[in-house]
């Protein structure tokens, strides 16, 4: 396999769960749901060419995101799936094909507006609601139950005309809640008036209400339901359940039709696409479902979709309107994003002041100029985005834009390597970067501090209790209990493992600091190669590079990371606090034991984690990477080691498990 490809499929996958942790868990979707689907096919494309990439945790397994700790866990009875996705009817004549060919008959379908919320499960016991969930990854969601009973238009107790329908022992529904156009209004008009942000898109402000902390809170954001799925009792199709959903009480949208052709598919679609400004909510397609469940059985589900239905999305809106500036923020991981300012206009219901620009590479590109007429859209109805200028409208005054070289937040060097779209901030202290670079310091690969996990994080940053990773070490109790929900045991773990951290050694801090291109095996070989910080921070290019697998592009990045005064200042702030900035530095020969070894890790080892091995390994000359090869020494392996452990078995190379690999160690 080519490390081309590895290296691709490592860059989709994190590409698609930081995408799914910023829309299901930040309410914060940074591209938009075509970009998604783009990342995401390219990654099932090179899955299915070279299925050894093919992991449990692959987002193509997944549905959404992890539950957010914040709630209790919600277990889903049966997997609720997500949906593929197509753009044109092309594609809907193929999954018209494919439906038909699988089932081995004609088949009708069920179209459903595809309403944009929030896709939620409710349990009912005896005829009343006693559960309700989020999707989550499909599997495991958040328990929102009391949020969920704030919202009107889910019934409490179900009614029905037949006694023992209303009293069933169990009853599952699905559906979406969302928020309506008018109350949308009403919110961002209060909001603006108390002198708060205002929310972008119905879609956010509805999954924000669902899963605030205080009830309360969701009752005023007015939400409303659709229920489009009765998961038990059973029914023999889809049409009926829409009818027995009815029947119990719940809302059912009223544009549901039932078809018997393609040709009655494809008209529904065009329809409903020019009259979506009709209705007082948000939808951005059409779901079509074959209406027989029986078929559905036969049709099945591949990898994370089932056969039987599919999303047809509509064409994103479009508007002109004159480019006034650009302006750069600062993203959570240090990224520059150019982004434009422009005169408001009116697209799909929704006053646009500001649109994405991507990066400079876009921009350039594209010829974006400031003073333009520019194409703006709503890509997925969400996300505004310039598309480009309209070159009969340049007069000839519009000015190029060109990317600062110092941060607009902290004033630092900005970085741009060579080949890649984004500049960076340099400084790890940089205000608009502290929550990102304080989750990853606390992160088990790190520092490992048990206790400071996503939603701690968010909470000392957005209080200012911590402005940079080294405030850290100057929390105390009286802080912490500024923290809402935080018990007095709760605190005193947390500071004993914050005390324990500094203890975590040079390499894990090295890590921990978030530097570009330094993850743990680079973090390992410049810890054991230099032996101090103050040694690294004072080393060259040049010197760098001496080290095995230093390349320019991860030396210059170091470089630059030290050269900043603020990254120094830090760092001496995390010397005065006690933080451990040494390693045992390798003997100058380096003649280790494992001189010219390579190592490959897979699978969880009984009592070491991976980066420890990676660091007895490194420590004694050798190296780790991450594919079985010709060139690979040995395989240690733990329990579920995978296919590296088969390829390892074909190609005849010694396998260690824990016991073998320590005594190799010692020898």
């Amino acid at each position: 396999m080519k490390p081309s490809a590895i290296k691709r499929a490592d860059e989709l996958r994190a590409e698609i769960d930081d995408a799914n942790y910023r829309y299901y868990m930040l309410d914060d979707p940074a591209i938009t749901d075509a970009e998604f689907d783009a990342l995401l096919r390219e990654l099932i494309e090179l899955e299915s060419e070279h299925p050894k990439l093919r992991t449990p945790d692959s987002p193509t397994q997944r549905v959404g995101a992890a539950a957010s700790e914040r709630f209790a866990p919600y277990e889903h009875a049966r997997p609720m799936l997500s949906l593929a996705s197509a753009t044109s009817f092309e594609e809907l004549r193929a999954f018209d094909e494919r439906a038909r060919k699988l089932a081995g008959e004609a088949v009708e379908y069920v179209c459903e507006l595809k309403i944009d919320g929030l896709a939620i499960a409710l349990d009912y016991r005896e005829g009343s609601l006693v559960r309700g969930g989020t999707r989550g990854d499909g599997r495991v969601g958040e328990d929102v139950t009391p949020n969920l009973r704030t919202i009107r238009t889910i019934p409490l107790r179900l009614r029905s005309a037949a006694p023992s329908e209303r009293g069933a022992p169990f009853l599952e529904a699905r559906g979406e809640v969302y928020l309506r156009k008018s109350d949308f209004e009403r919110l961002n008009r209060a909001r603006e008036c108390e002198g708060l942000p205002v929310f972008a898109n119905p879609r956010n402000a509805a999954s924000g209400g669902v899963r605030q902390l205080d009830p309360t809170l969701t009752s005023q954001r007015r939400l409303s339901f659709f229920a489009y799925q009765l998961v038990l009792p059973e029914t023999g199709s889809q049409w009926e359940a829409l009818r027995r959903l009815q029947a119990l009480g719940f809302p059912v949208n009223p544009n549901v039709a039932l078809t018997a052709t393609l040709d009655d598919v494809l008209t529904y679609c065009t329809q409903w696409e020019k009259r979506r400004d009709e209705l007082d909510y948000e939808i951005d397609g059409v779901v079509v479902k074959v209406n027989d469940f029986a078929a559905q059985e036969r049709l099945g589900v591949v990898s994370r979709d089932p056969r039987w239905a599919i999303a047809f999305k509509f064409k994103p809106r479009e508007a002109r309107t004159r480019l006034i500036d650009i302006a750069v923020t600062v993203g959570r991981t240090g990224t520059l994003n150019p982004n434009a300012v422009l005169e408001p206009v009116r697209i799909g219901g929704v006053t646009v002041k500001s649109a994405t620009l991507h990066n400079i590479d876009y921009i350039e590109n594209n010829d974006i100029r400031i003073g333009d007429t520019v194409l703006v859209t709503r890509a997925g109805d969400v996300i505004p985005r310039v598309v480009g200028p309209v070159l009969a409208q340049r007069t000839g005054k519009e000015r190029r834009f060109r990317m600062p070289d110092r941060c607009p937040v902290c004033g630092s060097d900005v970085d741009h390597p060579p080949g890649e779209a984004m500049s960076r901030c340099t400084n790890a202290a940089c205000p608009a970067q502290v929550y990102e670079r304080v989750r990853h310091f606390a992160s088990r690969g790190a520092m490992d501090i048990e206790g400071l996990g996503d939603v701690m994080a968010q909470q000392l940053t957005e209080r200012g209790l911590v402005a940079e990773i080294a405030d850290i070490y100057r929390l105390d109790e009286a802080a912490l209990e500024q923290i809402p929900r935080t018990g007095k045991k709760s605190i005193e773990s947390l500071l004993r493992n914050i005390a324990a951290s500094k203890g975590r050694g040079l390499a894990r801090l090295l890590y921990g600091l978030g530097i570009r291109f330094v993850g743990t095996q680079t973090a390992q070989i410049l810890a054991t190669d230099f032996g101090t910080i103050e040694a690294i921070a004072d080393a060259d290019d040049a010197q760098l590079q001496r080290s095995e697998g230093i390349g320019p592009e991860v030396a210059g990045s170091v470089v630059l990371f030290f050269k900043q005064p603020a990254n120094r200042e830090m760092i001496a702030r995390l010397q005065r606090a006690g933080v451990q900035m040494t390693a045992p530095k390798r003997a100058a020969h380096a003649a280790g034991r494992f001189e010219g070894k390579t190592f490959v890790l897979t699978g969880t080892l009984p009592t070491l984690t991976r980066d420890e091995a990676t660091g007895l390994i490194v420590a004694a000359g050798g190296k780790v990477t991450s594919a079985v090869s010709k060139k690979t020494d040995y395989v240690v392996a733990g329990e579920e080691p995978g296919s590296k452990l088969t390829k390892a078995e074909q190609l005849g190379i010694s396998i260690l498990d824990e016991a073998a690999f320590r005594r190799l160690v010692k020898a």
